[in-house]
């Protein structure tokens, strides 16, 4: 079997289709195909999918494939044009890569799976490809997949914001709740650019959010009101940033103590952080003995612990007016503490209880939000920041909107409509 027959095999070459020359230099570890077709051949015109005859051929392209023996890999070929008597002299759909790209589509899959796992610049210098090079994949990789996904807003949805750098530089998140993923990634986290998502959609879609899920900032608040039909119903306070204000309270009320403490001498509540901040059932085994006794000292942190403690029992209602009747009581409580944070806190909540207690109904936090947040975290890492919100935004996209990725062969319209 010659060198030819090889490579044909090697690249699943079918009629009309072969290898017409190899080129192997040792040197450069590089080896490159030359691929041509049968004579007399007809090709299917990319618009009505009818066979024609040639007219001409494109120049020729130089595309980058998979390494052939630790050996990198070009194909020369040349795409011809037909003469469709529908719709003229048209280009054919390539078997090899995409007319926009100067990789094959194995390679250009090979290197949207690697930059899964990591950074652009790992990817360049594992498989030899630029950076340029390699944020054009991705943005053509995330470009497919935004065209494949079905244009719609989330029935469970999820609002939060992400920095992209130090600073006030910010993303405003769309989330898919329902399948964990990013759905729409907005500049700043204005009330402007939540709303430049709502306005995409039709009031009928609009209709159909049965929830949105959301930390109480208020641009997300009004943007929300004034799109969302209904939306005071369907607004629910994220748990987590309920319970954060009642958290940062008790660590705010530790350091005032423990500086008022270290005054006399008294070293009681060093190192002590992160027991008051834990959740009972979160606490670490060896540092339970040495909480309990100091819930047994009359400190004014013991009783911000237990007023933020006793809030967590608030989400174990599922009645709206029970939830607000017991946040009534603990609120009184909260307020009498003669706690200047727990007071400061509680009076924040009960500003927006409304929107808190519609948690009974819908009975959803923004949790799955929170695990995307860790991915987008892991891409930032990765990446060591990126360069503009374009990259951040792309990066966004790439690795938490469930996207089709991979590019595929093009289809030609009549084709297309068969299999449909």
């Amino acid at each position: 079997m010659d060198e030819k027959q090889v490579f044909k095999n090697l690249l699943g070459l079918r009629r009309p289709w072969y290898v017409s020359m190899v080129e192997i230099d040792a040197q450069k570890h590089r080896v490159d195909v030359w691929i041509e077709h049968e004579r007399n051949i007809l090709f299917a015109c990319p618009e009505c999918g009818k066979h024609c005859p040639i007219y001409d051929h494109a120049p020729e392209r130089v595309l980058r494939h998979l390494n052939a023996f630790e050996h990198e890999t070009f194909l020369h070929i040349r795409l011809p044009r037909v003469r469709c008597a529908e719709h003229g002299v048209k280009l054919i759909l390539s078997d090899f890569g995409e007319n926009n790209s100067a990789m094959t589509y194995a390679f250009e899959s090979h290197l949207i799976a690697m930059a899964h796992e990591c950074s652009i610049e790992g990817v360049g210098r594992l498989c030899n490809v630029s950076r340029t090079s390699g944020w054009s994949v991705i943005e053509r990789a995330v470009a497919r997949g935004r065209d494949r996904k079905p244009f719609r807003l989330p029935e469970r949805m999820g609002l939060d914001e992400k920095s992209i750098a130090k600073g006030q530089k910010y993303e405003s998140l769309v989330y898919d709740l329902g399948h964990g993923t990013v759905e729409y990634v907005c500049d700043d986290r204005r009330q402007e650019s939540l709303e430049s998502c709502y306005r995409m959609f039709t009031q009928d879609e609009l209709a159909q959010v049965k929830v949105v899920t959301m930390d109480m900032w208020d641009p997300f608040i009004a943007a929300t009101r004034a799109y969302v039909p209904k939306a005071d119903s369907k607004i629910v306070f994220d748990r987590y940033h309920v319970m954060r204000y009642a958290v940062d309270a008790v660590d705010k009320v530790r350091k005032q103590e423990h500086a008022i403490l270290r005054k006399i001498g008294d070293e009681t509540l060093m190192g002590t952080k992160y027991p008051w901040l834990w959740s009972q059932e979160n606490m670490r085994e060896y540092r339970k003995g040495e909480f309990e006794a100091l819930r047994n000292k009359d400190l004014k942190v013991c009783r911000a612990w237990a007023i933020k403690e006793n809030l967590r029992h608030m989400w174990y209602y599922r009645y709206g007016k029970c939830m607000r009747d017991y946040f009534d009581k603990w609120y009184w409580w909260a307020t009498h503490s003669r706690l200047a944070p727990v007071k400061k806190a509680a009076a924040t909540l009960k500003a927006h209880i409304d929107n808190t207690v519609t948690y009974a109904k819908h009975q959803i936090t923004n949790a799955l939000g929170e695990s995307v947040n860790a991915k987008i975290e892991k891409a930032k890492r990765m990446a060591c920041g990126f360069r503009n919100r374009d990259h951040y935004k792309t990066a966004i996209y790439f690795h938490c909107d469930g996207l089709d990725l991979f590019p595929r062969p093009a289809t030609p319209l009549a084709l297309r409509e068969a299999h449909a």
